[in-house]
């Protein structure tokens, strides 16, 4: 008994993204469902004041000691979150929860690819595969193969939210030794909110939504989400190997998948194989077989 109370606490960080993975899954449908009641950019503007408002309730601490260098992170970060969901949430107009999320999974091979492209970061042979294997995935999931690739505009437009997202991810990993994450995450979250509310009237949207309880639900619900999530994820990382996160990230998608069918949605076949093909690429570009290790240990 000692010795499973012992493994249990040391998988604890895993269990824990395992868990934000399924949370994160289902916000897909519930951002889809949330639509019926606000206009896509407002909806996030206020997605993430609440989830500002919940992380700085739980940091209020930490919020006393903010510096320059805390607030320009912050800002750099909630720009890529405002425009990476923002796009996100207008494509959930026009397609189905499940197929967004998938789409959006391509954040996981795009990252060590942007490196590449932007700070000439070489790419690890696997990283290559998963992004063959995704852009695969992606012909099949947006047509009937590489014959019949089309991208519908929610299709695209959740494209660019992938790149936006990726980009988050790295500028997190940049100032992440070098900031309080407790801070900085309340601070991204306050500037993605506000720069969505500067956005929104670009967008055509230039009044706030009429008040209804299940918008009101649905925005709290997705304010602690947003908040357990980015909160969870700062600490289970200083734990897990970022390989190991990403493959469990690559469930995510999956679980929006299970999640969407089970409240009616039906992925086409091909979209199915094809979302498939994309979670095998996530989990490829982050997958470093040991024998490939010891080939290069034992070349000359």
């Amino acid at each position: 008994m000692p010795q499973f109370a012992s493994t249990l606490n040391s998988k604890t960080p895993q269990l824990a993204l395992i868990l934000i993975t399924i949370i994160w899954g289902g916000s897909f449908l519930t951002v889809q469902f949330g639509l019926n009641y606000s206009t896509p950019i407002l909806f996030v503007a206020l997605r993430f004041a609440a989830a500002a408002l919940a992380v700085s309730l739980l940091s209020l601490k930490d919020l006393k000691k903010c510096n320059a260098s805390e607030v320009f992170a912050g800002f750099c970060i909630g720009a890529v979150i405002a425009i990476g969901y923002g796009t996100q949430t207008i494509g959930l107009q026009s397609i189905s929860s499940s197929e967004s999320a998938f789409l959006t999974a391509l954040y996981v091979p795009l990252v060590p690819v942007l490196l590449w492209l932007c700070f000439r970061q070489t790419p690890h042979f696997m990283t290559w595969l998963g992004v063959i294997s995704a852009f695969a995935g992606l012909a099949f999931l947006t047509g009937n193969g590489f014959g019949a690739m089309q991208l519908n505009f929610g299709q695209l437009i959740t494209l660019l939210g992938s790149v936006a997202i990726a980009f988050e991810i790295i500028l997190i990993s940049y100032f992440a030794n070098k900031v309080n994450l407790r801070r900085v995450t309340v601070l991204q979250l306050a500037f993605a909110s506000v720069l969505c509310f500067l956005i929104a009237p670009f967008n055509g949207e230039t009044q706030l939504p009429a008040f209804e309880w299940p918008l009101l639900a649905v925005l709290c619900a997705l304010g602690i989400a947003s908040a357990v999530i980015q909160l969870v994820m700062n600490w289970a990382q200083r734990m897990v190997d970022p390989s190991q996160a990403a493959i469990i990230y690559a469930g995510e998608p999956v679980w929006a998948a299970i999640i969407g069918r089970i409240a009616g949605e039906r992925l086409a076949p091909w979209a199915l194989a094809g979302g498939c093909l994309m979670v095998l690429g996530v989990i490829l570009s982050e997958w470093r077989p040991q024998f490939l290790n010891k080939a290069k240990d034992v070349s000359p």
